[in-house]
Parts: structure tokens; C-alpha cells; sequence
């Protein structure tokens, strides 16, 4: 009974309506109430989830073993097919998004009472595999392993996972991380609802990626084609790895990526360094001298305008700041001596546009090299891009910079003429690439995510203005105009587009309880 007699002596006509007002308060509060009015307490959270941990492995090793490098097609579209059928079991309309590339999968679920609708990005693709170098037999047939009294990574019986489960273990096999982890991540967090008879607060889409890291090729097509269907309030990204201290993580945009190769010649044709040595211009000395000029000792650009429009307000000044890096953690964790000196600490650095080379090749090294004068040296370079930076004026800028040299800059290989012509040829190609964006701190859904995490983790977010990165969804960005976060949710040591790739299972834990805090947080 949830009255007794006295209660009974007070129910008059008089009090009959308030007495059944507090009878049906009374009432919700010891049986629940509607699914719309429960709430998922922080502890009750670490519960749930912790129940999950042992579905959310199996689902993940079932998801990992599809291989998923996206040359071959085949075996995308049984990736595509898995998800098609993961979310549609948990009630999604799926359709698959049909291009002239690898077909998008756009799942979609609107639920009572919510009037706004968050898109989720995530790919289901993985980079490609060198099985030899993996410490276990098959990349996609994950496996669980924990330190042993060494320090070395042992292999685990999958039973370990019966008793009491180390956050310190992890699963190893391609895409464990990047990207196919978050996804079960969200996958489980929305079956946790489910079993406590709950519903997310707002309308949700996940849009999967086929071909992310082949650079996402047909994703501006099914932009301009499904545009509509892509539509949403704001939109989460969830790639990438979390903060070095694994706290919650909340980063704000991700550096865009522009690029270019340029090859300097010597004799037509590779001579006999005895013959010709001190007559035949050497072109690897002449790439040497072109990149010799990128840079000072302390690795900053000498590019003329190349950190034009970089400043720091005051609030940007203390978000880097409040970032938990330490200097002494990340060399160590890079085994350098001594940091280039663009920026006054790590985070500063990432505001920066970067040059980067990124290989190097003037006839043979090692084993088949010979004593010759090579007919050409060339180098391949990118360029990090943030919002403030133009991928094709930073590569004419490089240009520029290059003619100042004393180089003749060529847009195609030079002829025989051009070679006779000119004593310093470049050939130069270069593609302005993929933008940045960066989303501001203080807009509702930077505010919203932030209040979601610091909740149920009892701590605020780590925040970072800028990831060093870069994810092809600007696109989705320019062309939806919708406000966008990512919320990483792996270790930082995953290995990720290496071999043995790994998720900790603390992640893990901690991604499912991210994606609960978000999908429980009124915006």
C-alpha cells in the first residue's frame, strides 16, 4: 500500500485533488514513471555498461573480422551490410546511399517528444594490412591481451573476460579503433537505453563512411545528391584518439591538408659518378638546397605569409592552456631531444599551417645502389591547413618561394628545350586538398557536450581547440552549415593506420558511457 489509514481520513472531497497529485507524484517516483521522465545516474551508468562490456567485445570481434580496406570493394559492401543490419536491429531505417563511388549507409531514428536531430559521423573502412608485421596471425581475427610481469602484451583466453575485467587489457586487429570501436560504442550505449526502457532526447542519424581513409572520394557526390536526407541540427564525429590523460575529450576541429611533389634534374639519364662528378649538376643536391630553404633551425617556415592571419585571443589563449599536456611526457613519448619552435607549447603548435615532407627519392640506397649523378631527385610534401589558411594559396605561396631560389617552376615535365634553357628546373604539382574548420567554445553545442561529460564524469572535458588531423567531413561541414564536434573516444596508443592496432578496454568502457551522457543530456 503507499497509503495508510490516516492518509485514507485526509482523502475528503475537499483534498481529493491534492491527494491525488501527491498519489500520482508518489507513484512516478517508486515505479519510474514514462520512459521520457527517467533519469540514468552517473553510478548507474558505470553499472549498465559494465554489463555491456562482455556483449560490446563480441559484437566488436564479430564487426573486426569483415576485412575492410576500401580497394576492395567486396568487402566494403559486406562491412556496409553488417552495419545495415546492427542498426536496423536496433529499429533504424537504413538506406544505402548509392554513388559513383563505394555506397554511403545513412541509419535513421526519430524518437517521442524530440525536436532536434544530432548526425553521427563515423567510417567503416580500415587502412590496409601488412600482415607480417602484426604480432598475432590474422589482423582481423581480434585478439585479447593484457601486460604480463615484463611489460610485454600477452595473449589473454577470451574467458578472462567471465571475471573481472582490467581496463588495462586490450583487443588487437584492424579497425579496432579507427573507426569500427566508436561505432559499437554507440551501438551498445543505445542497447543500455533500450533495457532501461529509455529513449535518447533527440532525433538521431549516423552517417557511415566507405572509403575514409582513401580520402572519402564519393562523399561530395552523395552530398549533392542526398543532401537532404544528411540534415540536422548539429553533427558528432567520433574518430580520432582521446587526450594522452584519457579524460573525456572534446575537440573543436581538425587541420585540413594540402599537398604537393617537386623534382629537380640533373643529366638526362644517371652517369658514372667518377665520369661526370664535378661537371653534371646533381639533383639531389639541388632538392637539398630547395628544402634547406623551407625552414630555419628552430623549424619554423621562412616561406614568406605562410603564418599570415595567426593570432590568439585571450579565450583561445586559455582553452590551450587548460589542455593537460606536458612537455617532458610527449618527448619522451617521441624520444626527441629538443621540439621545433613554432608555437610556445604543443597545443599553440597545432595552430599553426605545417610543412611537412613526406619522402624522399634520388636513385637507389642500400642494396642494387650504384655510384651514379641521378637523372632527378624528388620530394613529396603536406601542408596542415587550419581555418585560417587557403590550401591553394599556401601551395602558391611555396611556389613563390621556390622562384625566389634562382628555380624555373614548371607545371609539367620539363622538355628538352626547357632543359637546355634553364639551369634550375622544379616541376611542381600540387592540389589545395582538404579544408579545415574549427568550431568556437562558447556555441550551444560545444556548451551542450561539455555540461553532458563534466555530469557523469564528475570532471570537465578535456578540451582542444584543434586536432593536429585531419578527417575528410569538412565537406559534410561547408556544405550542411551545421555546428560540429568531435568527440574521440580511443586510447592515444592505439596504433592506429599501424600494425597491431589496439583498443584498451577502459576506452571502451568510458566511449559507452560517453555515448550515453550524450544521448541522455537535453540540448
Amino acid at each position: 500500500m503507499l497509503f495508510n489509514n490516516f492518509d485514507f481520513c485526509l482523502y475528503t472531497k475537499a483534498g481529493k485533488h491534492t491527494f491525488l497529485k501527491s498519489f500520482l507524484f508518489t507513484s512516478v517516483l517508486l515505479f519510474g514513471g514514462s520512459a521520457s521522465a527517467q533519469k540514468l545516474s552517473p553510478k548507474r551508468m558505470d553499472v549498465l555498461v559494465a554489463k555491456h562490456m562482455v556483449p560490446a567485445v563480441e559484437e566488436l570481434k564479430d564487426y573486426v573480422a569483415l576485412p575492410n580496406d576500401a580497394v576492395n570493394p567486396d568487402d566494403i559492401l559486406k562491412n556496409v551490410t553488417w552495419a545495415e543490419n546492427a542498426f536496423g536491429k536496433r529499429g533504424f531505417q537504413t538506406t544505402v546511399l548509392q554513388n559513383t563511388q563505394l555506397p554511403l549507409l545513412l541509419a535513421e531514428k526519430s524518437f517521442p517528444k524530440a525536436s532536434k536531430t544530432i548526425l553521427f559521423y563515423f567510417h567503416l573502412d580500415g587502412q590496409p594490412v601488412r600482415a607480417n608485421e602484426w604480432q598475432q596471425k590474422n589482423p582481423y581475427q581480434m585478439v585479447l591481451r593484457g601486460k604480463g610481469e615484463d611489460g610485454a602484451y600477452q595473449d589473454l583466453n577470451w574467458n578472462a573476460l567471465q571475471a573481472n575485467i582490467n581496463d588495462d587489457w586490450r583487443v588487437f586487429g584492424r579497425s579496432t579503433s579507427d573507426d569500427k570501436g566508436p561505432i559499437i560504442m554507440l551501438l551498445q550505449a543505445l542497447d543500455i537505453l533500450q533495457s532501461e526502457n529509455q529513449n535518447p532526447l533527440f532525433n538521431i542519424k549516423v552517417v557511415l563512411d566507405p572509403a575514409e581513409e582513401k580520402g572519402s572520394p564519393g562523399l561530395e557526390e552523395a552530398l549533392e545528391k542526398y543532401k537532404n536526407r544528411f540534415q540536422s541540427d548539429y553533427m558528432i564525429v567520433m574518430d580520432g584518439p582521446m587526450h594522452s590523460s584519457n579524460r573525456p575529450t572534446l575537440t573543436l576541429g581538425c587541420r585540413g591538408s594540402a599537398g604537393f611533389t617537386i623534382t629537380t634534374y640533373g643529366p638526362i639519364t644517371p652517369q658514372h659518378s667518377g665520369h661526370y662528378g664535378n661537371y653534371a649538376p646533381n639533383p639531389g643536391f639541388r632538392l637539398a638546397k630547395v628544402i634547406a630553404s623551407m625552414k630555419d633551425e628552430q623549424g619554423r617556415v621562412l616561406v614568406e605569409d605562410f603564418y599570415d592571419g595567426i593570432s590568439f585571443d585571450e579565450e583561445a589563449k586559455s582553452v590551450m592552456a587548460a589542455v593537460p599536456d606536458n612537455k617532458g611526457d610527449i618527448n619522451a613519448r617521441l624520444v626527441i631531444a629538443e621540439e621545433e619552435k613554432v608555437g610556445s607549447n604543443y597545443q599553440e603548435s597545432l595552430q599553426y599551417p605545417s610543412l611537412n615532407i613526406r619522402g624522399m627519392r634520388s636513385a637507389v640506397v642500400g642494396k642494387g645502389g650504384g655510384t651514379i649523378i641521378p637523372e632527378e631527385a624528388v620530394a613529396s610534401f603536406d601542408i596542415r591547413l587550419v581555418p585560417e589558411t587557403d590550401g591553394q594559396r599556401m601551395v602558391d605561396l611555396v611556389k613563390k618561394h621556390i622562384e625566389k631560389q634562382g628555380f624555373a617552376v614548371l607545371d609539367h615535365e620539363p622538355g628538352t628545350e626547357e632543359r637546355m634553357k634553364y639551369a634550375q628546373i622544379v616541376y611542381m604539382q600540387g592540389n589545395a586538398g582538404t579544408p579545415a574548420f574549427r568550431t568556437d567554445i562558447n556555441t550551444p553545442i560545444s556548451n551542450w557536450l561539455r555540461k553532458a561529460l563534466a555530469k557523469n564524469f564528475d570532471k570537465d572535458p578535456v578540451v582542444i581547440r584543434i586536432m593536429g588531423g585531419t578527417v575528410p567531413v569538412v565537406p559534410f561541414v561547408q556544405a550542411l552549415n551545421v555546428p560540429t564536434v568531435l568527440v574521440p573516444l580511443v586510447n592515444i596508443d592505439n596504433n592506429q593506420h599501424s600494425p597491431n592496432e589496439n583498443l584498451r578496454l577502459g576506452n571502451l568502457r568510458m566511449g559507452m558511457k560517453t555515448c550515453l551522457s550524450i544521448l541522455t543530456s537535453p540540448i
